[in-house]
């Protein structure tokens, strides 16, 4: 979802925002065809938070070399505090399985 969200921002700036949209949109749909049979595969096995952390894991997992190599954003320290909270939110949303308590 990364691309489809933030590309347009460098490729399409020059271009009307309904192209951004519509291009943006086409791109989703085929992840989200990914997305859902992947969440109701997940489901079997992790809560819905546990869900909702690790997509946010992934998101920030692919955002933030997305940022600094497509992008051509500045690496910046506030990615490393956002990955630390994200860790943070993964062993506080998996500690009963971990711990089983």
């Amino acid at each position: 979802m990364t691309f489809a969200w933030y590309a347009h921002l460098r490729d399409l700036s020059s271009k009307p925002w309904i192209i951004a949209a519509v291009t943006s949109w086409g791109i989703a749909f085929f992840e989200y065809m990914l997305q859902v049979p992947a969440n109701r595969i997940g489901y079997a096995e992790l809560s819905l938070g546990q869900l909702k952390i690790l997509q946010e894991v992934i998101t920030l997992s692919v955002f933030v070399p997305f940022a600094i190599f497509y992008m051509k954003e500045p690496p910046k320290l506030d990615y490393l505090w956002a990955g630390l909270c994200i860790l943070g939110a993964v062993f506080f949303i998996f500690r009963s399985k971990w711990t089983g308590a």
